[in-house]
């Protein structure tokens, strides 16, 4: 018992590693990126809209966006989040004015933490929510996280489980149903876990908050829904 408890923490550190290596090829390419965001916008199939997670920019999102736009899915970036680390209603309400202000209509939103969060809120309230026809969500904290009451930042302490954003979120339950939570055995930011109650719940065998984006499981769920 106590070699396999070893054996998991060795793997599990090994996961954490690879995860913010992956998270520092993702900044970096938050700043050193030259490609617009209006190209990926072309197509003639499902739109996708990207949501990156908090302190993160569109570009963290782009490999993954790219590959569905290889497909022919016009992708929508939401410059307006900038850095992602405004409050998740505001931020929910730039979503929705971008899916009325481009007449986007059966929409699947692709979302990574923070930003399954945000899809989320635009799903549930308010009018903006029948243009979505689902959202794969990776990685993100539906149930809260503990280690957000130990953050210095608001932005990061707003993941409490008892936030009033939170309950909310929690309690509109009609929306799991269109919902794809995709996340990895071990998350070292979200030790909750991304499990949400009547969504489809997709568990892969891999761990990490960032690098599971990479992951082909969640490519697949993403053209499943779309395609």
């Amino acid at each position: 018992m106590v070699f396999s408890a070893i054996r998991i923490g060795v793997r599990d550190l090994g996961w954490w590693v690879c995860d913010y290596v992956y998270a520092l090829r993702g900044q970096v390419r938050a700043l050193t990126g030259a490609s617009a965001p209006a190209a990926l916008a072309e197509g003639d199939g499902t739109p996708i809209v990207l949501l990156p997670g908090i302190y993160e920019t569109w570009r963290f999102m782009e490999p993954l966006a790219s590959v569905l736009h290889e497909r022919g899915h016009p992708v929508h970036v939401v410059t307006e989040l900038g850095g992602n680390r405004r409050p998740v209603a505001e931020s929910a309400r730039r979503v929705a004015e971008l899916l009325a202000d481009r007449g986007l209509d059966d929409v699947v939103l692709v979302a990574h933490s923070k930003g399954g969060l945000i899809g989320k809120h635009v799903m549930a309230f308010g009018a903006a929510g029948d243009r979505v026809r689902a959202m794969v969500a990776v990685a993100t904290p539906f149930g809260g996280s503990r280690y957000s009451r130990l953050m210095l930042t608001p932005s990061l302490r707003a993941f409490a489980s008892g936030d009033a954003t939170m309950r909310a979120l929690n309690a509109a339950a009609a929306a799991n149903a269109r919902i794809v939570s995709v996340y990895g055995t071990f998350d070292p930011h979200i030790p909750e876990g991304s499990e949400l109650a009547g969504a489809l719940n997709v568990r892969l065998d891999t761990g990490g908050h960032f690098r599971v984006l990479a992951d082909p499981r969640v490519i697949a769920e993403v053209i499943r829904v779309a395609e």
